[in-house]
């Protein structure tokens, strides 16, 4: 009897790929998080910046076209907060499924409404964005208001795991909302408190949970604070109670604390996106070290 050898036809079965996942680039660790959120195993994200990193100012690394190159899908805020680097990744990747206008290419600030749109363009007014301020991921709201939109959007660009993306969406809705409501409920005492802001990052958290942006150690969007603003900034403040003077984790810390000590406010870093802290390891965790952030700072 003829002897049949399965064994070498099992090994190639194995060698085979398995069905290939979406490949996302994602401009911010936000959106890399919801894209987790939405796709799961389905997708294959990379972010192309970290919360140390400011997302105005990011170098066009190989790396970062080289896996321009390869995406299915890109997701970025837009707004102009990638003005300084995304359309050269782009350019030079020439992915045409990625392209702005193209199946593969999505913007979170098309589905928010967006605060401090200017109605005059002045660039001597230091860095101003004409769409509005970009930094939207501070409120947990604009979280909800993107996630169905990208929801559909992955489906369009991977019909075959349509059904996985809407089952992954309503299931994360039912979590964020009742995520909503807690948060709502723990910070309900920070509501009227007031700030003091580094850059013009926190407009949409003041929004969120009632704060009074008082004041910004930044003279104009994106110019360093000086001895004599500061100086200023410190008369300014004389008698007015300020509860926290609040930044990134990418900005300097030194500014912020030569105020604290004069005012007598503690200065707090908010994390303002995931991996800003060890503790914040994805979008849930986020929102909660916010409110914890703040409600800490006495």
């Amino acid at each position: 009897m003829k002897t049949v050898k399965i064994l070498p036809l099992l090994l190639l079965a194995a060698a085979l790929p398995a069905e290939a996942a979406l490949q996302v680039f994602a401009c911010e660790p936000e959106w890399g998080a919801l894209v987790t959120e939405l796709a799961g195993d389905k997708a294959d994200v990379y972010v192309a910046t970290t919360a140390l990193q400011d997302p105005h100012q990011i170098q066009a690394r190989p790396s970062l076209l080289a896996k321009m190159r390869r995406a299915d899908l890109v997701v970025c805020t837009g707004a102009e907060l990638e003005i300084g680097w995304l359309p050269l990744i782009l350019r030079q990747a020439a992915n045409p499924r990625v392209q702005p206008n193209q199946p593969g290419y999505f913007e979170a600030f098309h589905h928010v409404t967006m605060l401090e749109v200017p109605t005059v363009l002045d660039r001597s007014q230091g860095d101003v964005h004409p769409y509005g301020n970009p930094h939207l991921q501070a409120d947990p709201r604009n979280i909800a208001k993107v996630a169905g939109p990208l929801a559909d959007k992955l489906a369009e660009v991977d019909r075959a795991n349509a059904a996985t993306y809407a089952q992954r969406r309503a299931d994360f809705a039912l979590r964020w909302d009742a995520a909503l409501r807690r948060w709502a409920e723990r910070a309900a005492p920070l509501k009227g408190a007031r700030v003091v802001g580094h850059h013009r990052s926190w407009p949409y958290l003041a929004d969120w949970l009632g704060l009074q942006e008082v004041a910004f150690l930044e003279p104009k969007p994106s110019i360093p604070p000086s001895g004599a603003h500061l100086a200023a900034l410190l008369e300014q403040l004389k008698g007015t109670p300020v509860r926290a003077i609040i930044r990134t984790a990418y900005e300097d810390e030194r500014p912020s604390q030569w105020l604290a000590e004069r005012i007598h406010a503690p200065a707090v870093l908010v994390p303002h996106t995931v991996g800003a802290t060890a503790q914040v390891t994805d979008l849930f965790t986020l929102y909660d070290a916010e409110i914890d952030a703040l409600l800490g700072a006495r």
